[in-house]
């Protein structure tokens, strides 16, 4: 048995590492791979905060004065998806590169731009939509930092306990993005820094102040970036960005990565629309929604459940978990359709029921793809599997805001988008099930 030397603190990498080792495991990889799964956890909250916040600060830009169409409103909430999968598909080679200490470090103090940004914008009633566009874009800096966070736990546990702490790490992370939309209305009324803003609707006008939504995030960013880069070390996994390539070689990186536009695509999705589609589909209605009072709790259940999903897939089978996950989608998917062009009040418990449902679901999937990945690939290449298929699925609010705003504007409803997101889960219902969860399946996982 060899025991972890983290006595050289000057080091940011290890001499060794190998978390399959029982008794290393035991006597000594434990303690360090759980106090780097809680620190890079706190700060993977912190960027999914800042990836929301727009969508959760969009909704009240028309009311404090900014005269933006419907269209522009859902283009902003749709550019941090449109950032974040982009600049994923960059962290998903950095962890090999840099080790973990450097890039969190990094990626975490990186989030006070936009965090600073959105505040000081709102401040100013001169600023420009162009402006806005540009922060929303630097919003997704949040989201980008997945794809470094996730496969930099699994190098860090055991095969047996990665579905575990993935879904830990991925379930609490995806906390921040309710907690964002949770948080804010609290934020408004607070006197924080700066001046107040006269936000007018049709219930009257009230003085709020927006930058609160931003700048709240602002100390926590400094505290996450500190307890990065005095309390994680990077394990020796090295290799260059040619080297890593080899993962587009495989067939299962692309079946999976499909799988995970179903589950997280769905969720962050729909988590950065839900607020702007409560407020276009039901706001003319008398007693109307507030959109930030429910919006939050489509990704706390999404969330909540990818963190208590993860355990249970280590023990059935993240195959038949994700077949589960996306029966549930296929069926809440099609029934919204039953609600998403309403006349009344009358189809709100059930739109917003579905919504629930949609979240409910894509939580679990996402914790279920996290399992199927580190066992069907080696560890350096599911490290970068996870990483890629994390990128692609974070492009998620820009395919699904972008279309949405779009029918809504031209046809008042977004119906034939849920349409065609069911039928995209039932392809990817039939993937799982034909090449990880049925018998003799060519990769049971």
């Amino acid at each position: 048995m060899t025991e972890i030397n983290e006595t050289n603190k000057h080091s940011t990498t290890m001499d060794q590492w190998n978390p399959e080792d029982v008794d290393q495991w035991e006597a000594s990889g434990k303690p360090l791979a759980w106090r780097t799964l809680w620190i890079t956890t706190f700060c993977l909250i912190l960027s999914f905060t800042t990836w929301f916040m727009v969508s959760a600060m969009v909704v009240k830009l028309s009311g404090i004065g900014f005269k933006f169409e419907t269209q522009q409103l859902f283009w902003l909430t749709a550019m941090p998806g449109l950032a974040a999968g982009t600049l994923r598909i960059i962290h998903t080679f950095l962890i090999p590169i840099f080790g973990t200490r450097k890039t969190i470090t990094a990626s975490t103090i990186l989030l006070l731009i936009p965090a600073l940004g959105w505040g000081f914008a709102v401040m100013n009633p001169a600023t420009s939509y162009t402006t806005f566009l540009t922060l929303a874009f630097l919003a997704g800096l949040g989201g980008g930092n997945f794809s470094s966070f996730m496969p930099s736990t699994s190098l860090f546990f055991p095969k047996k306990k990665q579905g575990t702490a993935l879904g830990i790490q991925a379930g609490i992370g995806n906390f921040g993005v309710s907690l964002v939309q949770f948080l804010t209305p609290a934020m408004l009324g607070l006197a924080l820094y700066g001046g107040s803003q006269t936000f007018d609707d049709k219930n009257g006008t009230v003085e709020i102040h927006l930058q609160n939504a931003a700048f709240i995030w602002v100390p926590f960013i400094i505290i996450g970036a500190i307890a990065a880069w005095f309390g994680l070390k990077s394990v020796p996994v090295k290799a260059n960005f040619k080297q890593q390539l080899d993962i587009f070689k495989n067939r299962d990186t692309w079946l999976m990565t499909s799988l995970y536009v179903m589950t997280f695509g769905s969720f962050s999705g729909f988590a950065a629309a839900f607020p702007t589609m409560i407020g276009k589909m039901f706001g003319g209605f008398e007693n109307a929604p507030e959109p930030l009072k429910f919006a939050f709790l489509g990704p706390l259940i999404g969330a909540a459940i990818r963190a208590l999903a993860g355990p249970v897939c280590d023990k059935v089978g993240g195959g038949k978990v994700t077949t589960f996950a996306a029966l549930g989608l296929v069926g809440c998917t099609f029934a919204a359709t039953a609600f998403t062009n309403p006349t009344s009040m009358a189809a709100w418990p059930g739109f917003l029921g579905c919504m629930l449902g949609i979240f409910f679901f894509s939580g679990v999937g996402n914790a279920s793809t996290f399992k199927q990945m580190p066992m069907i690939f080696p560890p350096r290449q599911a490290g970068g599997v996870i990483g890629w298929t994390s990128a692609i699925a974070a492009y998620g609010p820009f395919l699904f805001a972008v279309p949405i705003g779009t029918l809504i504007a031209k046809q008042g409803h977004p119906t034939m988008f849920f349409m065609i997101a069911g039928c995209f889960f039932v392809i990817n219902l039939f993937i799982n099930y034909w090449f990880y969860a049925r018998k003799n399946a060519p990769t049971p996982c």
